[in-house]
């Protein structure tokens, strides 16, 4: 329950805006016969009620996340051909150069399979999902869903503006942080930019489906069911640890008293759809891809270097993932999933990739054809169903990609980027440290 402080404020802002209601209802005399708008007077007590408001947020927000899904597969099928044939151009075309082969492929196989592979997860799904959020914005609605939720979030030290910026972060966490310019207080967006990444992005979102069908579920529509519930459940355990680090951050480094949630409600307005689309893939998705690329394409050129240069009879790439097996263990991991995840850094796409090349010790990041052809690889590698668990719970909670911390440091400084880096990493060690132990303890892993 908020403050007495709260409570002031809250009775001053009503205050003011009952004083400017009469102000109004003296000097403002509406036309006879002019119909008067009746949208928020009928559907706002439905829309902001604690039931209704939360059922129908949790429906929108399913229906735009289904579409991404199922809509960025065949899209991102044809990218990927797409970028297969250019990627055989490119290499035809530095051979007929005469290129050095350790040039050509670390061009074509580290650069350019590496940057390929970004654009092909990420555009479709942000090509979908931000117009699916813009249009939610246009329409009035997204106000609302704010004024929702601030009662949850009121008590973690943050508004309900950041419900918003979590539910962009749906799409790419890089967008998120961008979208908690929404907040005014200072503090109040600083927790949300730090807290944004427990929200898993459209990157992640392939590998932990397929991960969830090979080991937790199984397919079919039964396991297409219970694979729904469970990534329902990890987005759902995503929001729990973001209010418990809210809450964290709000009596530590971000102390403070939360700031009035007061929030006019703007009246509802039929969307401009063409607008809107436009818009969101300019300002949004172009954008947020053209940074993820930037970063990505020098990455792979360096991931290809570790996995083709020896050093003491296997390469780089081996050789760290040697170093932080007892790690990785020790969080039902091993060495080469995490090598995975740090390598991985600039983009999430690629984590799952980077593993199977340092399992296959190829000197290339591939992809298996599907999902029985990965699943006989990881089970080959000692995988059960706790490493896939795992792997799904580092893979929610551990630290933003290359693209999210660059926008952080934009948006917040330096320091905070580091922070923000280091403080999920601690999450997702302590969790998966914790699971894994207590799984072993009862003798289930």
């Amino acid at each position: 329950m908020p403050g007495k402080g709260e409570d002031v404020r809250q009775e001053i802002a009503a205050a003011i805006y009952a004083r400017a209601g009469v102000i109004a209802a003296k000097a403002v005399h509406p036309r006879p016969h002019v119909p008067q708008a009746t949208e928020g007077f009928v559907l706002d007590p439905l829309l902001a009620s604690p039931r209704v408001g939360l059922g129908v947020m949790a429906l929108l927000l399913t229906t735009a996340l289904w579409l991404t899904l199922v809509g960025a597969n065949y899209p991102s099928e044809l990218l990927a051909k797409a970028f297969s044939w250019g990627q055989n151009l490119l290499n035809s075309f530095l051979n007929l150069l005469g290129t050095p082969p350790w040039l050509g492929n670390l061009l074509v196989y580290g650069v350019y399979r590496t940057a390929s592979w970004v654009v092909a997860v990420m555009l479709p799904p942000m090509a979908i999902f931000f117009p699916c959020f813009t249009l939610l914005e246009d329409l009035g609605y997204l106000p609302r869903l704010a004024f929702t939720l601030d009662r949850i979030f009121y008590p973690a030290g943050s508004q309900g503006r950041q419900a918003l910026t979590m539910c962009m972060g749906l799409g790419c966490n890089a967008a998120g942080v961008v979208a908690c310019r929404i907040i005014d207080s200072p503090r109040e967006r600083l927790i949300a930019i730090l807290t944004n990444v427990f929200v898993p992005c459209n990157g992640r979102f392939p590998t932990m489906i397929a991960l969830t069908t090979l080991f937790l579920t199984g397919p079919g529509p039964a396991g297409a069911f219970k694979g729904a519930l469970t990534i329902g459940g990890l987005i759902l355990l995503g929001a729990i640890v973001t209010l418990a680090v809210s809450w964290f951050l709000s009596h530590t480094l971000a102390r403070g008293v939360p700031s009035a949630f007061v929030l006019e409600l703007p009246p509802y307005r039929r969307p401009r759809v063409l607008q809107v689309v436009v818009r969101s893939l300019l300002d949004r998705t172009l954008f947020v891809l053209g940074r993820a690329v930037a970063v990505a394409a020098p990455a792979g050129g360096l991931i290809w270097v570790l996995a083709n240069v020896p050093y003491g009879g296997q390469t780089l790439l081996a050789a760290l993932a040697n170093w932080l097996d007892p790690f990785g263990r020790a969080l039902g991991l091993d060495g080469f999933i995490l090598t995975g995840f740090f390598l991985g850094w600039p983009a999430n796409e690629i984590v799952l990739p980077i593993t199977l090349m340092g399992y296959l010790t190829g000197g290339t990041m591939i992809e298996p054809n599907g999902l029985a052809d990965l699943g006989q690889i990881l089970i080959a590698q000692g995988w059960t169903w706790l490493t896939a668990l795992c792997f799904l719970l580092f893979s929610l909670l551990h630290f933003p990609c290359a693209t999210t911390t660059l926008t952080t440091v934009k948006e917040a400084g330096g320091r905070w980027a580091v922070l923000g880096f280091f403080l999920p990493l601690a999450v997702a060690v302590g969790v998966t440290f914790i699971v894994t132990q207590l799984t072993r303890l009862c003798g289930m892993g």
